[in-house]
């Protein structure tokens, strides 16, 4: 839990502005709030202890630190004086950093989500001293609007109702408490066996399909995410339906989604990266933090569309993405941090942020930057006149107003690229060669403009969960590239995920950590205890290492860390796992995430991992597992797959069989890279790849005594084709092992 403070700090400090227990944490997000008048707490015990102590309702608040309604609600209502005197009187006001505790985030969610009809950030959610929610919602505006009450009219009439109508309002915080309880409970029935993969698929297709905006790509109209989950799926279903329309179809939606957002506005072209999501149909004007989870998932979507279509683009863009983590988001430790903010400040001297200010550019910017006529463009055209043409810069802004509801971007630009490079070229008289260059010219002239900007608010917090996703984006591009470079960059972050974020003494992955005022990394006193994704996204990066470097430490460490998930989490009643620990006193309901959205599922991550962990270590009972946690969420799958792309993947998986890919040859020698470099350029999402060295005391011999049957030929690195380890032909040649695996 994150340490407490003094009780009696929300009060003015020396420099005339409030500082409350929040001081005292490490989590961005509740710095921001340290100076608030409300005497907030973190989540834990002293906050609990006083809620019972003096009979108050708790007051929480969830939210993140590059969030921006969050940071619209501290400004109207958390800075304000008299409300914070509101709350502090009446309330025990506990602030949570949903990134930080994702558990009781989801808890609190669950309840927003079942009695408002939606959630979002900042939750907020009135409990009773016994920690059992009665009244939530997400952003309250400060004063009445309509027929829509203000923050404050909320807070005096819960302190109304606390007063004199306590009992129904705990009686109704009971009741949605046992509601709740019945209608997440996900389990298998005695009996049951998971559905058939082939029609489930299929389903989740036919779903998706009917969501897909064609124009544009994406599947729904606006606003549009990324969803890496729906992209992945659709082409692991064309793998297995290569010769279907229904499989060319799911190949064309990804590929045509993925090429609108490269060219979109979500997507930087300036600095790099993605985008959280495009408020318009059209991938234009983005919501403009920037997160990691979403580059690191943006990153393998990209390098998986370039195994499938060989279009450079898609690995231009994968490298794009891990060049802006590697230089904006990376701690010289090794780790990653969480996000970027969205907000800025437009100038030095601005009083006020604003969304974009660190991103948009106005005509008379570009023209100022990029001033020289280039020779031989028709009409005498300037390196400012071809790109403000291809990206579509306009003299008024390229901004619709209806994307802009606070007039934040008026008269600014968001680059998209509107031309392709050919037309373009053509429109100015000019070769290809020579657009590139101005158009690459004037890219590298904005970034170094940028860089003289105020930059938005970072969010240094190092989450395992995401760590373990941004190393299997290192580990599968470098792979796919043969670039040494980036694999070496994910075993940085492997190492960085050892040293600061396991606890060796205890077995245990540790869910945060922190970057400290001397750029150190920093704990907090009492470590919060990792989470299932955290387990199941670091496993995942292990084994996507392995399949990197084949080296087997990395899978050493993914079996001890699966043997930790499966005690920690694994619901032994209704099998699969459990968001968190379902020991925790502190959450009224045991959770298993039942959606792949912005991240995929701990639990469908898992069931890959399950799969292809039973294939590396012969554990037969980690594929028994697997088979009751895709029993378990059966019903879901069935019914709803489209909300679990990424478990049907893994049931697809379970229902065609791995392929065992052994290259028998040494680590460093040549013949045994050109054979690992042709599996690594294809995708096969059906595969484990391992090498068998010889070493019959190392970690794959030992626990598949079979590898030592099989042997290099004439002494050239072998490569060996196998289904539960029934072989193909033995083949030394790359062009040969390649069209085995394609077949």
């Amino acid at each position: 839990m994150a340490s407490g403070g003094d009780a009696q700090n929300s009060r003015p400090g020396h420099s005339g502005r409030y500082i409350n227990r929040l001081s005292k944490e490490r989590s961005p997000y509740l710095l921001q709030h340290a100076h608030n008048p409300v005497d907030w707490f973190p989540w834990g015990q002293e906050a609990f202890d006083k809620a019972k102590k003096e009979d108050k309702p708790i007051f929480l608040s969830v939210g993140y630190s590059t969030c921006h309604w969050c940071h619209v609600m501290e400004r109207e209502s958390f800075e304000d004086v008299e409300t914070g005197k509101i709350l502090s009187d009446n309330f025990v006001c506990i602030k949570v950093d949903r990134e930080e505790r994702p558990d009781v985030d989801k808890l609190y969610m669950t309840f927003v989500q079942a009695t408002c009809g939606g959630g979002g950030w900042p939750m907020s959610v009135w409990l009773t001293p016994e920690l059992r929610p009665f009244l939530g919602g997400t952003y309250f505006p400060p004063g009445d609007s309509g027929r829509r009450p203000g923050f404050k009219t909320v807070l005096l009439r819960i302190i109304e109702q606390w007063q004199s109508n306590r009992e129904a309002l705990e009686s109704s915080g009971k009741r949605v408490i046992e509601a709740l309880k019945k209608a997440t409970a996900i389990g298998a029935l005695p009996g049951q066996a998971p559905p058939h993969a082939p029609g489930v698929a299929q389903r989740c297709f036919h779903q998706l399909a009917q969501s897909y905006e064609e124009e544009y790509g994406g599947f729904r109209e606006a606003p549009k995410f990324p969803t890496p989950v729906n992209l992945m799926f659709l082409m692991s279903f064309w793998a297995t339906n290569r010769s279907t329309s229904e499989g060319a179809e799911a190949l064309q939606m990804a590929l045509h989604t993925m090429r609108m957002m490269a060219l979109g506005g979500i997507h930087d072209h300036v600095a790099q990266g993605f985008h959280r999501y495009s408020t318009d149909s059209s991938w234009h004007v983005p919501h403009f933090e920037k997160m990691l989870y979403d580059q690191a998932q943006l990153a393998v979507a990209n390098i998986t569309a370039y195994q499938v279509s060989g279009e450079q683009l898609f690995a231009d863009v994968a490298r794009d993405v891990l060049r802006y983590v590697s230089r904006d988001l990376s701690d010289k430790s090794g780790g990653f941090y969480s996000a970027e903010d969205a907000d800025s400040f437009p100038t030095a001297g601005a009083a006020e942020k604003r969304e974009g200010a660190f991103c948009v550019w106005t005509a008379g910017e570009i023209r100022e930057l990029l001033p020289e006529p280039v020779e031989g463009a028709t009409g005498g055209a300037s390196r400012a006149d071809i790109f403000m043409h291809h990206y579509g810069v306009k003299e008024q802004g390229n901004v619709d107003p209806t994307q802009d509801p606070h007039s934040e971007l008026s008269g600014q630009n968001v680059l998209i690229v509107r031309y392709s490079l050919e037309l373009t070229a053509a429109r100015f008289g000019l070769s290809m060669e020579e657009t590139d260059e101005v158009l690459a010219e004037g890219r590298r002239r904005l970034a170094e403009v940028r860089k003289t900007r105020p930059p938005p608010h970072l969010d240094t917090k190092m989450l395992s969960s995401w760590n373990g996703l941004m190393l299997s984006g290192f580990a599968r591009v470098g792979a796919a590239l043969g670039d040494k470079a980036l694999v070496e960059r994910a075993v940085r972050t492997a190492h960085f995920l050892r040293d600061h974020l396991w606890d060796e003494a205890k077995g245990r992955i540790l869910h945060a950590c922190y970057r400290g005022d001397k750029m150190e990394v920093e704990q907090i006193e009492s470590p919060i205890a990792g989470f299932l994704d955290d387990y199941a996204f670091v496993i995942c990066g292990l084994l996507d290492l392995y399949e990197a470097t084949l080296n087997t430490f990395w899978l050493g460490w993914a079996e001890e860390l699966q043997q930790g998930q499966d005690q920690l989490f694994w619901d032994s009643q209704g099998s699969g796992y459990f968001c968190s620990d379902p020991r925790d006193p502190t959450l009224l309901l045991a959770l298993k995430q039942e959606q792949d959205g912005a991240e995929p599922s701990g639990n469908s991550i898992s069931a890959m991992n399950l799969l292809r962990l039973s294939h590396y270590t012969g554990r037969q009972e980690w594929a028994s597992r697997l088979e009751h946690l895709l029993t378990a969420f059966s019903d879901l799958v069935v019914k709803m797959p489209i909300a679990l792309p990424d478990m049907v993947r893994g049931l697809m998986a379970q229902h065609y069989t791995l392929k065992q890919v052994v290259i028998c040859g040494q680590p460093d020698s040549e013949d045994t890279a050109s054979l690992v470099s042709c599996v690594n350029a294809l995708f096969l999402p059906h595969k484990v790849l391992m090498l068998a060295d010889g070493d019959t005391d190392g970690f794959l011999y030992q626990r598949l005594p079979v590898l030592a049957t099989l042997r290099a030929l004439e002494g050239r690195a072998t490569a060996y084709v196998c289904q539960n380890f029934t072989c193909t032909l033995p083949v030394t040649c790359p062009q040969e092992l390649r069209r085995q695996l394609l077949e």
